[in-house]
């Protein structure tokens, strides 16, 4: 299949728990496979750091019905973007789980990646440190999430979970085999950016957004689009930042960047929004999701997908909800505990363009970008797996 990489701006540039089989009718197809898994699982659950208390009520008032459509999925109170993420000097794994990719050589798509930042911890003065915490955020079997194959699903909608299961079935879209571009990946908020190091504390001046494309999700997402790219898949990745200079109106803007490249490109399908989420509790301690895999960190994905009562203009959610369940559960065959549960919520955000539309947070503030890219590479496979099943 051809490969297509489009760059539309250049780097640097400033251009974003468990129901039973019986309920779950039609759904089952994700569940069943997995009942040796979940034994299994109970370990890997019990060895993950317990959810903050409240945790989970937060992240559901971030997509609370008053928020406005472009108002981040990372709620937190952000400064404007600067050109650093830093202030001034003065201011129970399966057994057949896929091993890591390895970067290709020369004419693969990784060649063009520019290295990842030298991690280094800047020194910070000790009135500015705060602590920051690693947890692994996975779902359980208690009842308040509802598993989607290896996976899990947080449901803030009013349906149930037989309602949701029931739309769990095999994905029904159909892809086509085609050497066009299939793939729009994009960033409604490019300049979200990460933590300089691996460490147990944080700036608490800094504001975790960067417009130096190697440094914010654009560079997530080229690794991305390279991961796909090397399996085949015709990817446009777009650079453009949609919240620089200007965080309000984002979606608005990034709505015109879809219509603009589906125009060009009519073959898109899939449209994968790239973000990272933003977790801080009342104490002002920032969470970073994260898990280990091959022996390297990498920072958990969490995948939002939308529903829509009528009132959203969602039509396609049930084909966004199915893409979601079956990369979810890919992912954790893969690479068992890199998923956060879905969330699936009353929300839009550009979902309703294409029905195989999603928008992805790849970590926290609190993550490294290495940590990030690690889980780009790992989570692309998996989905060029979902996609190749699509089309077949």
């Amino acid at each position: 299949m051809g490969r297509r990489h489009n760059h539309r701006s250049g780097w640097g540039r400033p251009l974003v728990s468990l129901a039973t089989l019986a309920l779950l009718g039609t759904g089952a197809w994700l569940l069943a496979p997995h009942s040796q898994w979940l034994l299994e699982r109970a370990a890997l659950v019990s060895a993950a750091a317990t959810m903050p208390d409240g945790l989970w009520d937060r992240l559901a008032q971030r997509f609370a019905g008053q928020l406005e459509e472009d108002s981040p999925a990372n709620d937190l109170s952000l400064p404007p973007p600067s050109s650093s993420s830093q202030p001034e000097p003065d201011a129970a794994s399966q057994p057949e789980e896929a091993s890591l990719p390895e970067p290709e050589e020369e004419d693969s798509p990784f060649a063009a990646l520019p290295p990842l930042p030298r991690q280094e911890a800047p020194e910070i003065p000790p009135e500015y440190q705060a602590p920051l915490r690693e947890v692994q955020m996975v779902g359980d079997d208690s009842g308040t999430f509802l598993p989607v194959g290896a996976g899990y699903l947080r449901n803030y909608t009013t349906l149930s979970f037989e309602e949701i299961a029931a739309c769990i079935v095999p994905p029904e879209v159909t892809l086509p085999q085609t050497d066009e571009p299939l793939v729009l990946i994009l960033h409604t908020h490019a300049t979200e950016s990460f933590e300089p190091a691996d460490a147990d504390v944080y700036d608490t001046r800094s504001g975790w957004r960067d417009t130096d494309n190697t440094n914010n999700m654009v560079r997530v997402g080229a690794e991305l689009a390279a991961t796909l790219e090397a399996e085949g898949i015709g990817v446009i990745h777009d650079t453009t930042q949609h919240d620089y200079p200007s965080y309000n109106g984002s979606y608005d803007r990034s709505a015109q960047t879809i219509a603009r490249v589906l125009e060009e490109y009519p073959s898109i399908q899939v449209i994968l929004d790239v973000h990272r989420d933003g977790i801080q509790q009342d104490d002002g301690t920032v969470l970073k999701p994260v898990a280990e895999i091959d022996g390297k960190k990498a920072a958990q994905l969490m995948i939002i997908s939308g529903c829509d009562d009528g009132t959203v203009g969602l039509p396609n959610w049930e084909q966004n909800l199915q893409f979601a369940a079956a990369i979810t559960d890919q992912v954790e065959q893969d690479y068992p505990g890199l998923m956060r549960p879905i969330f699936f919520a009353y929300r839009k955000y550009n979902m309703d363009v294409t029905p195989c539309s999603l928008l992805l947070e790849f970590g926290s503030n609190g993550n490294t970008l290495e940590e990030a890219c690690t889980t780009a590479r790992l989570v692309g496979s998996s989905i060029a797996k979902v996609i190749r099943s699509m089309q077949e």
